[in-house]
């Protein structure tokens, strides 16, 4: 089914492995479309894919365009999707409210809103938002993620992570502080799940950890200390590998493997630097990292290892135009991401190989790209989306513009492509 059959092998791994995505892909009777939920950061296999077809290629500010909702406040977090429902949160800064808004999918009427978290206002980078981590939902529950900032610390950076549970009226189930979190840059933590266990990352510049909250309670089912306390906001991608999990995940001065059951590490990567934002992909056969401060690098490896494999599992590296803050993409033989700048590659994925290096519109790129089976959408900081064809060449296909400046992340679902941004949701194309 065109390009679709190239990534089947490696994204179907995800939903066997995280459990709760089994639902989120639809599949139809013969003939009929793959309708998915986008449930979290990322989507259903958490690296920005879509088994959907026929997803919208075109669009302006008036034209292709289902809806239009304006979104109080500011954050930079993705909408999730789960069926005929849409949700966002947001950091209201003039009363200090971080919130959680209920959207309907099909008209983008804004159903409920709900204050999660009212504490001050932490300090943040000027490219981070205080409501920057995407929720989560395994479709009964809305998992969401914020700091709740220390009253007494005058600088605001110093506070505990705060997650909390809501189900799909806004009633919130549960609340938990697991551990104390402290970052000059702000906070951002979108959690994942594996089985019954709700992840978040909580690398900073403290007594950083990984910690597993029971998804029905909110209670700490393990946590593990990550050594170097340094400040990182990557989000981890759970595969299994020989019939064991894997989540991995970059930062903390390492790229490391655990265990989700228990939090147990199984292999480590020294480096390649300090500072990490960009999650990492995995394409069946190679994880790719693209990282990170204060030197930039791209990395494939051999994730199949045990205990140190920095000697022994780099497969190829690169510092030519890795990103720092956009996630890549691994579509099919292909790895493809954009440098913050807006220098846009695409690569063979089992050596290396540039294929092209090519300028796309805008010098600022926040947003990570989202792939089909057949294009790749890149989303600038002003609202340009570049569509383009992978291949030996650049292939742009359409060059569309949003008409509002933008810093989060794409999501496909139900035929549409939902774009968050600076003031209002979008929903474009028809919905299926």
């Amino acid at each position: 089914m065109r390009m679709l059959q190239r990534i089947l092998g490696s994204v179907l791994v995800a939903s066997l492995v995280v459990g709760f995505v089994v639902q989120t892909a639809l599949l139809g009777a013969a003939g009929k479309p793959v309708i998915e939920n986008w449930p979290g950061f990322r989507g259903p296999r958490g690296d920005g894919s879509s088994l959907e077809l026929d997803l919208p290629v075109r669009w302006s500010a008036g034209e292709n365009v289902a809806w239009k909702t304006p979104i109080p406040g500011k954050g930079h977090s993705s909408p999730i999707i789960w069926n005929d429902r849409v949700f966002v949160v947001t950091c209201l800064e003039a009363t200090a409210e971080r919130a959680l808004l209920c959207l309907e999918r099909t008209t983008g009427k804004v159903l409920w809103q709900r204050t999660v978290l009212n504490a001050p206002l932490e300090r943040v980078h000027a490219q981070n938002s205080r409501a920057s981590s995407t929720p989560l939902t395994d479709g009964e529950r809305v998992y969401v993620s914020f700091l709740d900032v220390d009253p007494q610390d005058p600088e605001k950076k110093l506070g505990k992570m705060f997650v909390a549970a809501y189900d799909f009226s806004g009633k919130q189930l549960w609340e938990a502080r697991p551990g104390p979190f402290s970052s000059v840059h702000g906070y951002c933590a979108s959690p994942i799940l594996y089985q019954d266990k709700l992840i978040v990352n909580g690398d900073h510049d403290g007594e950083s950890f990984l910690v597993a909250l029971n998804r029905k309670t909110g209670a700490t089912e393990w946590k593990v200390e990550r050594e170097h306390r340094t400040r990182s906001y990557c989000t981890p991608l759970i595969r299994e590998l020989d019939g064991q999990p894997h989540m991995m995940l970059a930062g903390n001065k390492c790229v490391a493997s655990y265990n989700p059951s228990n939090g147990q590490r199984q292999w480590i990567i020294d480096g390649p630097t300090e500072q990490f934002v960009a999650a990492p992909v995995f394409n069946g056969k190679l994880l790719f990292i693209t990282a990170g401060y204060p030197e930039l690098h791209m990395l494939a490896i051999n994730p199949r290892g045990k205990g140190n494999i920095t000697d022994t599992n780099i497969v190829w590296r690169t510092r030519r135009s890795p990103s720092y803050v956009p996630s890549p993409v691994a579509f099919g033989p292909y790895f493809i991401v954009v440098s913050d700048t807006g220098m846009a590659s695409c690569l063979q994925a089992d050596d290396g190989q540039r294929l092209w290096h090519e300028r796309l519109p805008g010098n600022r790129y926040s947003a990570s790209p989202v792939a089909t089976s057949e294009h790749v959408y890149f989303l600038n900081d002003r609202g340009t989306v570049s569509v383009v064809e992978p291949g030996a060449a650049l292939s742009v296909v359409a060059t569309n513009e949003l008409g509002e400046p933008t810093d989060a992340s794409p999501a496909f679902s139900h035929g549409q492509l939902f774009i968050r941004g600076e003031k209002h949701l979008f929903a474009i194309g028809k919905a299926k």
